[in-house]
């Protein structure tokens, strides 16, 4: 009987994680997102400095951070997601990945629909980055099904997803919106960052009790 990990059914990623073709078309759909995000963020914001980007560029740093998460796998291909092997640094690196896909998957949601007369009803301003960023939600349900997490990894994936916030709402980074930010997003931020974590800890098997 296949393991459950989450809502999303084991075969599915069995489909996607263990096929050649489906895991390296995966991870060239998240390269050229990230290049896309990445072009949008030049253009909105030029003069931030390049040391800030990986905070700045939220939305391509998640799908950066995915990337190298499903690039781990290809070593692994034509082998069951049950053998392939976990390590601490791996633990960090899906952990963080998986909570920065649901954190900015469901941002763009709250964010868009805060400044809802600024989008709606534009196709791409509105609908189309809706449902892209959706899509990151739906991508970060395949990590629970190959990763494993730890205490540290969870804490570490906490503080900079709160980190992340003071850069975007204490320092003014945050991504390019079309209203000012008030309140009610700084409030829904942080508490996507928390909860994304939560998420993390039900949906990730631990790595080892005793490791931190």
């Amino acid at each position: 009987m296949e393991p459950e990990r989450g809502p999303l059914p084991r075969r599915y990623a069995r489909y996607y994680l263990e096929n050649t073709p489906s895991l390296l078309w995966l991870v060239l759909v998240n390269v050229v997102a990230m290049l896309v995000g990445m072009r949008y963020y030049v253009d909105t914001m030029p003069d931030v400095s390049t040391f800030l980007w990986p905070l700045y560029a939220d939305s391509p740093a998640a799908l950066f951070l995915m990337t190298l998460s499903l690039v781990t796998l290809i070593p692994f291909l034509g082998r069951s997601l049950d053998e392939v092997p976990a390590s601490l640094p791996l633990a960090y690196l899906h952990t963080i990945a998986l909570v920065w896909l649901v954190k900015m998957g469901v941002w763009t949601f709250v964010a868009l629909n805060l400044g809802f007369d600024a989008y709606f009803p534009a196709p791409w301003a509105y609908f189309g980055i809706i449902v892209t960023h959706l899509g990151f939600v739906a991508e970060g349900l395949l990590v629970p099904h190959y990763a494993r997490t730890t205490r540290g990894a969870l804490v570490t994936a906490l503080v900079l997803a709160l980190a992340n916030d003071v850069v975007d709402y204490g320092f003014g980074y945050f991504p390019p919106l079309r209203y000012e930010p008030g309140a009610a997003l700084v409030v829904a931020s942080v508490s996507l960052s928390v909860g994304a974590v939560v998420l993390a800890w039900y949906l990730l098997p631990r790595l080892d009790q005793t490791t931190r």
